[in-house]
């Protein structure tokens, strides 16, 4: 299977500090990994995963020193990659609250 995790782009993916969805993220992408399916995670680039990486921003939010960061710009820069990507996958597991609606409702 072909999976997509998206993971909030505030925390690494494990985290270095707090971070308990990031943790998810992380045991459950290499455990999918693991178990033989096609797993894209879809991270700032300080993520450490056995999935495919996808980077869309250099280091995650909080850690980050640049004096100018959006969250919220961040995240929805990261669901425009996914969405123009997202027929090359069967499931998109969205790890957002629920940020991702609005963006994919045509694939409801």
């Amino acid at each position: 299977m072909k999976i997509a995790q998206i993971a909030p782009l505030c925390e690494a993916v494990p985290p270095r500090l707090y971070g308990g969805t990031e943790r998810v993220v992380a045991h459950l992408s290499d455990a999918l990994v693991d178990a033989g399916h096609a797993v894209t995670l879809f991270a700032a680039a300080d993520a450490d995963t056995r999935a495919v990486l996808v980077p869309v921003r250099d280091r995650a939010i909080r850690l980050d020193p640049a004096p100018l960061k959006s969250e919220l710009a961040a995240h929805l820069s990261m669901l425009h990659e996914v969405h123009a990507r997202a027929d090359e996958f069967d499931v998109l597991h969205f790890h957002l609250d629920l940020l991702h609606y609005p963006v994919f409702a045509d694939c409801a």
